[in-house]
C-alpha cells in the first residue's frame, strides 16, 4: 500500500530551489529488509527524478538502519540486491552466519553470576523467611540478555564500509545518516550520527539500533547498553523533518493482516487468525501495536510539518505474502524481494493520479512505461541446477535460520484451515 500526506494549501507548482529529499527506513527483521530492498528497487526504476544515493538525509531504525547506512555510502539499490539477496560471489555478500553465533560471552557472564544468586536466593528463603517463589526471583538476573551473538554485523560492515570508496564515519558522509536505538537506562531514543552522537562507528551503531532484546544482547558504547531503535518508535522521521525537508519518503514493512479482505494466490479466503494459534496471533498484535504508533506519528507529522510531502511505502494489508512468510527464513528472499517489487510497482501504478502531482512539485515523476510493463521482474529466474549449487554450507544456513524461527514462534507458513482453503 502506498499513503501520501500532503499540505494542502501548497501548489502543483515545482520548488523553484533544489528540493532537500529524505529517506526514512523501518526495522522489521530479515523479512523486513528483504521486503524494503524490494521496494526501493521498485522506487529506484519508476520514479525519474531522484537518486536514491543522494538524498539530504537517511533515517534508519533496526534492519533498516543496514540499508540506510548502505545507501548513504554508495551502495545502489540493486547492488543491495546483489549482496542482500542475490547469491553472487563477491565480497560484499550478506551472510546470515554473522547472527547465527551463540552469545557465549553472555552464558559465561551468567554462569559466572549464578553461585551468589542462588545463595542470595538460599539466604532470602531461609534466613529471611521469604516466600519460596520470591526468593527464586533473584536467579533471573543469571538469565543471559540475549542468545545469539551480534558483534559480527558490526565487524563485517565495518570491513564493507572501510573499502575505498566509501566510509565508516558518520561525519565522513556526504549526506546525513541517522540511525536510532534506545538506551536501555533511560528507554531514550538514541540518534547515532547526529552531533554529540557521530563519533560512533556507523557499523557499531547498526548493530546497536538492530540489537532485538532477547534475541541479542544490548550494545554497550560509552559506558551505555543501547537496544533496538524500534522500541521508542517506528520509523524516527522527526530527526528528518527537523531540518526542513521537502519531501520525506518512509518505507515500513511490517502491517496488520485483515482476513476480510485477504486472499491466497488462487483467490481462496484467508481463514480466521486464530486457527494459526499463538504464533499468529502474536504476530498480529505485534503488528497491530506498531502500526497504530505509526498511524499515530503521521498525523503529528501532519500537523507539525504542513510544508513538507510524505509518502509512506508499506505491504497492502490485504496481502497474506509478507504475513505469512517466515520472519528469520533466509531461503525466502528472492521470492519475497521479487513480490515487493511487483506490489510497490502496482501500489504506484493504482494511486499515480494523486501521487504524481504530489511528486512534480519536487521535480520527480513517475515512469509509466515501467510501471506499466507487464514482464518487468526484479530478479531473473533462477538458471537450472543453481539452487543445487547453493547447497552445503548455505543449506545448513537456511536451516538454522528456520529452526531460529520455530524457537521464537513467529508464523512459518499458511494458517492451518480446511483442505479447500489455503494460507498463500
Amino acid at each position: 500500500m502506498t499513503t501520501s500526506r500532503q499540505a494542502p494549501h501548497r501548489t502543483a507548482e515545482p520548488t523553484s530551489h533544489r528540493p532537500r529529499i529524505a529517506l526514512a527506513l523501518a526495522g522489521g527483521g530479515p523479512l523486513g529488509a528483504i521486503y524494503e530492498i524490494g521496494a526501493l528497487c521498485a522506487l529506484d526504476d519508476c520514479l525519474l527524478g531522484i537518486d536514491f544515493n543522494r538524498c539530504d538525509h537517511y533515517v534508519g531504525v533496526s534492519a533498516g538502519g543496514f540499508i540506510a547506512a548502505g545507501l548513504a555510502n554508495d551502495l545502489t539499490p540493486r547492488q543491495l540486491c546483489q549482496a542482500f539477496i542475490e547469491d553472487l560471489p563477491t565480497d560484499q555478500n550478506f551472510d546470515p552466519s554473522w547472527l547465527l553465533k551463540p552469545a557465549w560471552s553472555e552464558w559465561a557472564r551468567s554462569a559466572r553470576r549464578l553461585p551468589g544468586l542462588f545463595a542470595g536466593a538460599a539466604w532470602a528463603w531461609g534466613a529471611q523467611r521469604k516466600p519460596l517463589l520470591q526468593a527464586l526471583e533473584r536467579l533471573g538476573a543469571a538469565l543471559p540478555t540475549g542468545l545469539l551473538d551480534n558483534s559480527g554485523i558490526h565487524l563485517q560492515l565495518e570491513r564493507l564500509f572501510s573499502s575505498e570508496g566509501r566510509s565508516n564515519d558518520f561525519r565522513r558522509l556526504r549526506a546525513r545518516l541517522t540511525l536510532v536505538a534506545t538506551q536501555l537506562d533511560t528507554g531514550e531514543a538514541a540518534p547515532f550520527g547526529r552531533p554529540g552522537w557521530d563519533h560512533v562507528p556507523i557499523s557499531k551503531a547498526i548493530q546497536a539500533s538492530a540489537a532485538l532484546p532477547g534475541l541479542f544482547p544490548p550494545v554497550e558504547i560509552d559506558g551505555h547498553y543501547y537496544v533496538d531503535g524500534a522500541l521508542k518508535k517506528t520509523l524516527h522521521a522527526t530527526v528528518a523533518l527537523e531540518e526542513g525537508v521537502d519531501l520525506l519518503l518512509c518505507l515500513n514493512p511490517l502491517v496488520p493482516f485483515h482476513t476480510e479482505t485477504g486472499a491466497g494466490a488462487a483467490g481462496s479466503r484467508i481463514p480466521a487468525l486464530i486457527k494459526g494459534g499463538l504464533p499468529a496471533v502474536m504476530s498480529q498484535t505485534f503488528r497491530s501495536m506498531i502500526h497504530s504508533r505509526l498511524a499515530l506519528g503521521f498525523k503529528h507529522y501532519e500537523r507539525a510539518y504542513p510544508n513538507t510531502d510524505i509518502v509512506l511505502i508499506e505491504p497492502d494489508q490485504r496481502d497474506p505474502e509478507l504475513f505469512f512468510a517466515n520472519t528469520f527464513s533466509y531461503r525466502q528472499r528472492r521470492e519475497m524481494a521479487e513480490h515487493a517489487y511487483q506490489q510497490t510497482r502496482r501500489s504506484l501504478r493504482e494511486r499515480q493520479a494523486e501521487l504524481g502531482p504530489q511528486l512534480a512539485r519536487h521535480g520527480v515523476r513517475l515512469n509509466t512505461q515501467v510501471l506499466n510493463d507487464p514482464d518487468r521482474r526484479l530478479l531473473r529466474p533462477s538458471e537450472p541446477g543453481a539452487h543445487e549449487k547453493r547447497q552445503g554450507v548455505a543449506a545448513r544456513l537456511h536451516a538454522t535460520l528456520d529452526q531460529l524461527q520455530n524457537l521464537l514462534g513467529t508464523p512459518t507458513g499458511p494458517v492451518p484451515s480446511t483442505p479447500r482453503t489455503t494460507g498463500r
